[in-house]
């Protein structure tokens, strides 16, 4: 399921750190709809703040990578922290 997330998070910030400066955004679906849209969605301002939100992304799937690869491997599920080993 971590790895899944991961996917999702290098996918998604790609595609908005790379999308808002192709030749797609300016012919999507909403600018055909809308065509009021276009001075907003072609805005430099705009285009910058979407591929900001691709490299937050970006960085959550570093972070995630991060944590998955240097996670500590608890191999007895009876360890306690702070307790001392019983005595026999």
């Amino acid at each position: 399921m971590r790895l899944l997330l991961t996917a999702f998070f290098f996918e998604a910030g790609l595609v908005l750190l790379i999308v808002p400066w192709s030749v797609y955004w300016e012919r999507n679906y909403f600018v055909q709809a809308l065509p009021m849209l276009m001075p907003l969605l072609t805005n430099d301002f705009v285009r910058g703040a979407v591929s900001g939100l691709g490299l937050v992304n970006l960085v959550a799937g570093f972070v995630e990578i991060w944590s998955f690869l240097t996670a500590r491997q608890v191999h007895d599920p009876m360890v306690s922290i702070g307790r001392a080993a019983p005595e026999e």
